[in-house]
């Protein structure tokens, strides 16, 4: 953690120092007061100079961001990355020559890297913040995909009149399926299991 020790003839002063040597706004600084200083008689005698000790608070999208760099290096895929935030959702959209690498089969791989990334940006958020990872919008290709799956098996479940099991999938992903079902009429969903194995199944009424 980058940190510093300044002084000034008042506390006031030195944190302004402390600021300009580590080149940040009060916002993200955590300030501690070592002394208050002493104006001492006359301004001179016995005067002693406020002391105080700040330390840059990280900010929590960037560490994720650096995480998501290095980690995408390291895999020989590196990205780009576009931070889009609302409110408590942050997404980061990676783009790169490499990017079905940080897919990895069906999303597993994406899905296990905004596992990581959700760690990250909490480990130093002050608030819970939910994450999204998306590779050049597969997220949105993978949606359209589960909810044309999702309409296929549940035909299927209607003429067969026998529940199917679907793969293990991440909750927002289940979400979805629930989601494009819960009109049909005919048939009913839930999830079973534990995770990382949890899944949907499609069963009749």
């Amino acid at each position: 953690m980058k940190q510093t020790t300044a002084t000034g003839q008042t506390v006031k002063e030195a944190v302004e120092s402390a600021l300009a040597q580590l080149q940040i706004t009060e916002d993200r600084a955590d300030i501690s007061i070592v002394d208050e200083g002493k104006k001492g008689i006359f301004g001179i005698f016995g005067a002693r100079p406020a002391v105080v000790k700040v330390s840059v608070i990280k900010d929590p999208i960037e560490e994720a961001e650096k995480f998501l760099l290095d980690v995408s290096e390291k895999m020989g895929a590196p990205v780009t990355i576009n931070v889009e935030k609302n409110g408590k959702q942050v997404k980061f959209i990676l783009s790169g020559e490499k990017i079905a690498l940080l897919i990895g089969k069906r999303g597993q791989t994406l899905n296990s890297l905004q596992f990581l990334t959700q760690l990250v940006i909490n480990r130093f958020s002050g608030q819970y913040l939910n994450v999204m990872v998306d590779a050049e919008h597969y997220r949105e290709r993978r949606n359209d995909t589960l909810i044309q799956l999702a309409q296929r098996l549940a035909q299927k479940v209607v003429q067969t009149k026998k529940e199917v099991s679907l793969e293990p999938m991440p909750s927002y992903e289940r979400k979805i399926i629930h989601t494009a079902l819960i009109e049909n009429k005919k048939i009913k969903t839930y999830s079973s299991g534990e995770d990382p194995h949890r899944h949907i199944v499609i069963a009749p009424k």
